[in-house]
């Protein structure tokens, strides 16, 4: 199954300068843990609420004078909208990432796919699965 249909397309993006205190807030707002930080329709970047905890709280950094530049992850990794569950999964293990961009042909910004979306779909399987042995098993 192509990510592109396991995919969040409602992802939240900011800007490079987006003040970190504006993060934050957009997070806390929206109920998620990352926003992803494009140029235009480029993803360039994502900071994760870990991020601010690890570079901003941690480090004592006044949030005032702190952008998404300066917390976002320096090397992001996308995943193109045609690519495969098991691709995703390869590559979150790889880089120890638990968030990923989806981009198209052209690296713009499609949606997100997460740890979390993946391990949903997983139990979802395993449960359909699960019903398909129950309807088999003899009875006891």
């Amino acid at each position: 199954m192509p990510i592109e249909n396991l995919a969040r397309r409602d992802v939240i993006t900011a800007s490079p300068d987006e003040s970190v205190h504006e993060l934050a807030t957009t997070m806390r707002e929206e109920d998620v843990g990352s926003i992803v930080i494009t140029d235009g329709e480029t993803p360039v970047g994502i900071v994760t609420d870990r991020d601010l905890t690890m570079q901003v709280l941690a480090e004592q950094a006044d949030p005032g004078e702190m952008a998404a530049e300066d917390v976002m992850s320096e090397e992001l990794r996308t995943i193109q909208r045609d690519a495969g569950f098991y691709e995703a999964t390869e590559l979150m293990s790889r880089y120890g990432i638990r968030r990923v961009p989806v981009t198209d042909a052209d690296d713009q910004l499609t949606g997100i796919i997460t740890a979390d979306d993946l391990s949903e779909l997983l139990a979802d399987e395993q449960q359909e699965l699960a019903d398909v042995v129950r309807a088999q098993r003899p009875p006891y």
